[in-house]
């Protein structure tokens, strides 16, 4: 066979040079593209069994150790009249006891599964390579997700690893039509993607499209995972603040949208499953709602809208009706407003008070937690209580924010809540600035950039904008199952009926 030179300077991942029949001269070529001898954790494991030298590539820590000693024990008793003919093969159909082993003849896929986790075992005098797939990997057991807790429900949860999550999602829906598509984003990374979706409901052009948009990401690695994937997925709204996925960490809300006919992305080291296509409706669902009874999820659910509305609106109207046009509140409502303004503008009251409850907040993400409940008191007691007494903000400032606040907690989008909050801050200084004129067009500029954003290639604002009435029941009222027997249009499912029957 012709010598091929091997440059090295070049992504090994990234070549397709055969392997060669010599293992020193193999050998040579991996030390160098893997780092055997430089990183520690990199082990070339030479021995020799019937007769041939074999030489066992893999990282330390990535491998189960009694799986490979179990096939090392099976090779220590062959004898070399046993594999003396088509030794490969043999090897490959009889001796090497392992359910998940490959065969391959480029050093490159060598060199991508080792980095991955895989053993590979070369064989003096072959050019073949076989890939042991006898992976372990650090993960945490399954829990409940902090931001999607439930009353009454399942307390399991995805975790980092991607094989756990694909199988926690099988668990719930033994469709044979469910299918896991994997992909390798990264050049140094190569992070591994699974698509998934059920084959006879998802729409092929949506399931081609994110395909097409997931293999053009060029970039070296994908350390922020999901998060990464997802900005390269929605480049086309980059300035946008509102989430156009959808994130959940619990198994049951990722197989109903599976069910619906949605597309899910897991990224490996991420225990967040994106699902898409998303509207802004999807965003303002939590499982809680469908836990309990029809009534009850009914009655959490316009408790979550109400909250959701304050958080956006309920700080610009206050200021309208009770510091610009006090002469619009009803006789009854004229006991709102301040009486003592306090040292500095209204305005600033509200923007000083949030920055400080985003400092709050991330203080709180980054206090052990021992130490939170004092963290809690310091803001509570000694900044907003002292604020009050010495004059700087008014009481009705402290107590709308806190309802706002409240109202942004509520929503079970976190990405929402922080979308909307910007969102209040501008409608803030737009009633501020420009009257009501300013409220109504910054509300029209809202309105408008949502119904003209897409999430992928569907509207975001459905079914608002386009208006579906049977659709926008099904958001504001929490049907019972059996009722919800359709599937959403929005996704364009293959089939529409989820009781065919």
């Amino acid at each position: 066979m012709a010598q091929i030179k091997r440059n090295t300077d070049i992504p090994p991942t990234k070549q397709e040079l055969p392997l060669e029949k010599k293992l020193s001269e193999n050998l040579k070529f991996f030390e160098r593209a893997l780092g055997i001898g430089k990183s520690f954790d990199m082990i070339n494991r030479e021995m020799t069994f019937a007769g041939h030298d074999f030489a066992f590539l893999y990282i330390n820590g990535f491998v189960k150790d009694n799986i490979v000693d179990d096939m090392l024990r099976s090779l220590s008793h062959l004898k070399r009249e046993q594999i003396a003919v088509d030794t490969v093969e043999k090897l490959f159909h009889t001796y090497l006891g392992h359910t998940q082993v490959e065969l391959v003849e480029t050093s490159d896929k060598v060199v991508a599964a080792v980095l991955t986790g895989q053993t590979a075992v070369l064989i003096d005098g072959f050019e073949k390579a076989f890939l042991i797939d006898a992976r372990t990997f650090p993960a945490r057991s399954p829990q409940e997700p902090e931001l999607e807790r439930v009353v009454r429900g399942s307390r399991d949860g995805y975790v980092e690893t991607l094989v756990h999550n694909t199988v926690l999602t099988r668990r719930r829906i033994r469709d044979p039509r469910l299918r896991f598509i994997n992909m390798k984003i990264g050049t140094r990374s190569m992070t591994d993607i699974a698509i998934a979706y059920l084959e006879d409901v998802a729409d092929d052009h949506l399931v081609e499209e994110i395909r097409t948009r997931l293999s053009g990401i060029e970039v070296d690695g994908l350390p922020m995972a999901e998060k990464t994937v997802e900005e390269w997925l929605t480049q086309r709204n980059r300035w946008n603040p509102y989430p156009l996925v959808r994130y959940t960490e619990r198994p049951d809300v990722a197989a109903v949208h599976l069910l619906e006919g949605h597309i899910l992305i897991f990224v490996d080291t991420s225990p967040s499953v994106m699902i898409t296509p998303a509207t802004f409706f999807h965003h303002v669902q939590h499982a809680e709602e469908f836990r309990e009874n029809p009534m009850t999820g009914l009655w959490v659910r316009w408790v979550r809208f109400l909250g959701i509305f304050a958080s956006l609106f309920f700080i610009p109207m206050w200021i309208l009706f009770t510091l610009i046009h006090r002469e619009w509140l009803p006789a009854g409502l004229a006991f709102l407003g301040p009486d003592d303004i306090g040292a500095i503008p209204i305005i600033l009251q509200f923007l000083f008070a949030e920055l400080g409850i985003d400092l709050m907040r991330m203080a709180a993400i980054h206090t052990p937690t021992p130490l939170a409940t004092a963290m809690g008191l310091i803001a509570a007691v000694l900044i907003g209580d002292i604020a009050v007494k010495v004059g700087l903000f008014a009481p009705e400032t402290i107590l709308y924010l806190a309802v706002a606040a409240i109202g942004m907690f509520a929503t079970p989008s976190y990405e929402l809540s922080m979308a909307n909050r910007i969102t209040r801050v501008f409608f803030v200084l737009s009633v501020a600035f420009l009257d009501w004129y300013g409220l109504a067009a910054a509300f029209a500029a809202w309105f408008i950039i949502l119904a003209r954003t897409k999430s992928i290639t569907r509207p975001y604002f459905w079914p608002l904008v386009p208006f579906n009435l049977k659709a926008l029941l099904s958001v504001v009222m929490r049907a019972p199952v059996p009722f919800s027997n359709v599937r959403p249009s929005f996704v364009r499912p293959k089939d529409k009926d989820r009781q065919p029957n």
